[in-house]
């Protein structure tokens, strides 16, 4: 099983990456702050509610307290098990990682406000594309000032 292969299952549900890196106790403690996580933000029902268009119904049962935990939470992971399973080698990989979960956060503080991309969970799902976006670019200016340093 390849470093992609479990950076899916991470995508999948958090800690299931680290599992399957035979980092049991790192797993673990993901899941159980996943699942944490998730019922006090209440963040299923504010999914259902969203994706039904749902809007009143998905901000009246979301926690932003318990909410803003989650994209640090998720990406980590997700760099997590790539990083333990033998990718991210290259210098600065972790950089989309880090600035989709700093994207995703602030989509997620304004996503009560922003309402021509509706709901909760849509602005803070789209703000990924931005963070993959500023995490390359950002990586990609580390590396070559890295690589002209080297040089002289």
């Amino acid at each position: 099983m390849d470093a992609k292969e479990k950076l899916f299952w991470s995508i999948a549900f958090p800690g299931f990456g680290q599992l399957l890196n035979k980092k049991y106790v790192k797993g673990l403690v993901l899941i159980a702050l996943e699942f944490v996580v998730n019922v006090k933000a209440r963040f299923n029902d504010v999914i259902i509610a969203s994706f039904h268009g749902d809007m009143d119904m998905a901000m009246e049962q979301v926690n932003f307290q318990w909410l803003l935990f989650y994209p640090c939470l998720y990406f980590f992971a997700m760099w997590d098990a790539y990083k333990d399973a033998g990718g991210g080698k290259e210098p600065y990989s972790f950089m989309p990682f880090v600035f989709c979960a700093y994207f995703v956060t602030v989509g997620t503080i304004y996503s009560s406000k922003i309402t021509f991309i509706p709901g909760i969970i849509w602005l803070p799902m789209l703000s990924v594309i931005p963070g993959v976006i500023v995490g390359l670019f950002i990586k990609r200016i580390c590396n070559y000032y890295a690589k002209k340093n080297d040089k002289g």
